[in-house]
């Protein structure tokens, strides 16, 4: 019976790819959390200035200067940063739309899909996880760097040297100790640490200020002279290069979205703390890179203790102990950001059922993930006690630069596609469902559209995802499908034309003539025509308190700049997230898959509240219409699955 086979084959794969395709819809209070809300904007600030600004700027400055761009490193980090706010800029307008813990994982969910949200979420974890590691390596090599390899030199005496490739030279118990002291001052609770952090954040900006005054100070032109190289003796090639490497610095800005369940107002602070934090960093980076390099040559910086020995060279001895302490501020924070998300990523996923339930108990004392904080420490400490620093950063940049990728495109996405009634009526855009509904709307004025919206703006509700008047042109290339539909192919096009572009660019080391540039041509020619006929539909009129501008320009950009970046980080790096990868999807397929919430239908995910009490997120009636129109999403419904596969009938026809 290959007909019969066929058809059950079919039946699975399709129940499959559903399940892999849900999102999570929005429903209740969104404010709702058993985490505590006592963050305000100025911590959250802080909290990402504090997680960017440290092994960064004291540790990578001087070994991208050194080693891959020299005076030029200044422009790198503007690359970097460019990249990195764009991003934000796409973090900050999803952080207003759903203020949960989790970050990316939690935007993907929900306009994306359950398998891109796993993947994205996977990838959290490793970037919070290798960067508490890293920063906990960088605090304990500077402090080893300051007292002239005593402590490396005490280890290797007792435990000799570690031969493996992928290890460090030596375990660094330091580092160990580091990540777990840190994870101790998290436990204690999200207000008394965010105090903590406030003040060594504000030391630390302190002694940054303090180191770029003396650079300038003592700044001496010569050092961009073509006598010692030039201002950008590795080319263009080292400027990307260490823009690649750079983008490390500028990964803790996603913390302030992994916040949100913990923030006062997070509508008004996710983005204002996002672009405050965003600028002041990057402003600190360009303007240290600038002031090392004008102290002293590139060729004689110190990749390990930059800045102090700059400041030796130029006989200000006094300010390295100053240096010293902003350097063990800055990483402290940094360390305390990695460790501070990290459980929040875990929390959000294990909620959803994509990892284990255990993973979402919240102390009811300090109103935080207790056993996830466990977790989260000892593994970073012991990826710092046998990894080295470098292979740990390049390593951490490619999953961040995925989760950027996929944030930038969920923002097109999403503002091409017809919001649910739920979500207009807490953004106050105008949704109507009848003509009924729109004739007591426009008569009475609700209180989703604020008393009463124009007809435009009516208009454009009802048009979303579908092409506009004057682009009807387009009818015959993408008419006939749902609405944001032809969006959401264009976006998967554009993401892959552009890899491709950036991959065949990256590897072509010589241009053999015209046809090597066909494929820029044609691939171009996709990217342009993609960004034409998305930005031919009618976008959302969905009111928020932040909305990213330019969309779907900047959204692209984005999308463009992060796929470079990956593009030009080393095969290793590519094999060993391959590796992390494998293991994030046998464990989606074999656990995440079946365990998850949106599983469990109606009765599992959206009436998690009993009668009488407040809804929390995610939660409706399960008599509401809404509720019943959630459980009759796709073909994977009880009716449809309760079906004969191959009816009786069909049977009786195939006897013989």
């Amino acid at each position: 019976m290959p007909g019969a086979r066929h058809k059950i084959l079919g039946h699975v794969l399709s129940g499959f790819c559903h399940k892999m395709n849900r999102r999570k819809p929005l429903y209740g209070d969104s404010l709702d959390t058993p985490l505590n809300r006592c963050l305000t904007t100025f911590d959250i600030t802080l909290l990402g200035v504090g997680h960017m600004v440290g092994a960064g700027i004291y540790v990578l400055t001087g070994a991208v200067a050194r080693n891959m761009a020299g005076p030029a490193t200044a422009l790198s980090f503007l690359l970097a940063g460019i990249t990195s706010t764009l991003a934000a800029l796409c973090y900050a307008e999803f952080g207003t739309r759903i203020p949960r813990a989790g970050s990316a994982y939690a935007y993907t969910y929900v306009s994306i899909g359950e398998f891109w949200a796993f993947i994205i979420g996977w990838n959290i974890v490793l970037e919070y996880m290798i960067g508490a590691a890293s920063v906990a390596r960088a605090w304990s090599g500077y402090l080893d760097a300051m007292l002239d390899g005593a402590i490396s030199n005490a280890t290797i005496a007792v435990t000799g040297d570690l031969h493996e490739t992928l290890l460090s030279r030596y375990p660094d118990v330091l580092a160990f100790l580091i990540c777990i002291v840190a994870s101790l001052i998290l436990a204690v609770g999200v207000k008394t640490s965010a105090y903590i952090n406030n003040g060594l954040t504000i030391l630390n900006l302190i002694v940054i200020s303090l180191v770029i005054f003396l650079g300038f100070y003592y700044a001496d032109l010569t050092n961009w002279s073509e006598k010692n190289g030039g201002f950008m003796p590795f080319g263009f090639s080292g400027v990307l290069a260490g823009a690649a490497t750079c983008f490390y610095a500028f990964v803790g800005f996603d913390s302030i979205s992994a916040s949100s369940e913990e923030a006062k107002d997070p509508s008004r602070s996710i983005p204002i703390a996002t672009i405050l934090s965003m600028a002041m960093v990057a402003f600190g980076y360009i303007l240290v890179a600038i002031s090392l390099t004008l102290m002293v040559p590139y060729t004689s910086i110190n990749p390990d203790a930059a800045l102090p020995a700059a400041l030796g060279a130029v006989h200000a001895d006094w300010a390295k102990y100053a240096v010293a302490v902003g350097a063990v501020c800055g990483m402290t924070t940094t360390l305390l950001g990695s460790l501070f998300s990290l459980p929040r990523c875990l929390y959000a996923m294990s909620a959803d059922g994509l990892l284990f339930g255990f993973l979402s108990d919240v102390n009811n004392k300090s109103q935080i993930p207790i056993s996830n904080l466990i977790i989260s420490g000892l593994s970073s400490a012991f990826i710092a006690l046998l990894f080295d620093l470098e292979k740990l950063v390049e390593f951490m940049s490619i999953g961040t630069l995925l989760a950027y990728t996929i944030v930038s495109a969920a923002v097109i996405i999403l503002r091409y596609r017809p919001s649910p009634p739920s979500e207009d009526k807490i953004f106050g855009s105008p949704h109507l469902d009848s003509p009924i509904d729109r004739e007591d709307s426009s008569a009475t004025g609700t209180p989703g559209t604020d008393g009463g919206s124009s007809s435009s703006e009516m208009f454009e509700a009802l048009t979303v995802g579908r092409l506009r008047a004057q682009y009807a042109w387009l009818e015959p290339l993408v008419g006939g499908r749902a609405p944001g539909s032809a969006v959401t192919s264009c976006v998967y096009i554009f993401t892959v034309a552009a890899a491709a572009l950036c991959a065949h660019n990256h590897f072509l080391a010589e241009p053999a003539g015209l046809w090597a540039l066909l494929p820029d041509f044609v691939l171009s020619f996709i990217i342009i025509a993609c960004l034409v006929i998305i930005w031919a539909h009618q976008q959302s009129p969905v009111r928020l308190p932040f909305r990213v501008p330019w969309v779907p320009l900047l959204p692209a950009a984005s999308v463009m700049l992060n796929v470079e970046l990956m593009i030009n980080l080393n095969a290793l790096t590519w094999a060993r997230f391959a590796i992390w990868m494998t293991f994030g999807l046998l464990l989606y397929f074999l656990y995440g898959i079946h365990h998850t919430k949106l599983g469990e239908g109606v009765t599992g995910l959206l009436s998690r509240s009993n009668s009488g009490t407040a809804h929390s997120w995610g939660s409706v009636d399960k008599t509401s219409s809404l509720a019943r129109r959630v459980g009759r999403l796709g073909k994977g419904s009880k009716s449809d699955d309760r079906k004969p596969i191959i009816c009786d009938d069909e049977l009786a026809r195939r006897e013989p």
